[in-house]
């Protein structure tokens, strides 16, 4: 415990914060993945339960990943300009 404490009194409030958006980042593209995921995922299920609809579901599909997209490219740009101020 005491090196730990010591390690993190060696590290200034910048190097912290750079640490705090990097982990950051990484949960905006693990949960952008998650949900692009879940969402084909239902899109298979219910293409494969009403073929007759697979156009209806796939142009959804497609709308509702590229929202999910448009969040995350915009976590990512706001965690950017944190970096840089």
């Amino acid at each position: 415990m005491d090196t730990l404490f010591i390690f993190l009194q060696s590290l200034d409030g910048a190097s912290i914060a750079k640490a705090a958006i990097a982990i950051g980042a990484g949960i905006v593209v693990i949960a952008a993945a998650f949900g692009i995921a879940k969402i084909g995922e239902s899109a298979l299920k219910s293409i494969a339960r009403q073929p007759e609809a697979s156009g209806d579901i796939r142009s959804n599909m497609i709308v509702s990943a590229a929202l999910i997209e448009g969040v995350a490219f915009f976590a990512l740009i706001l965690l950017i300009v944190a970096l840089f101020v």
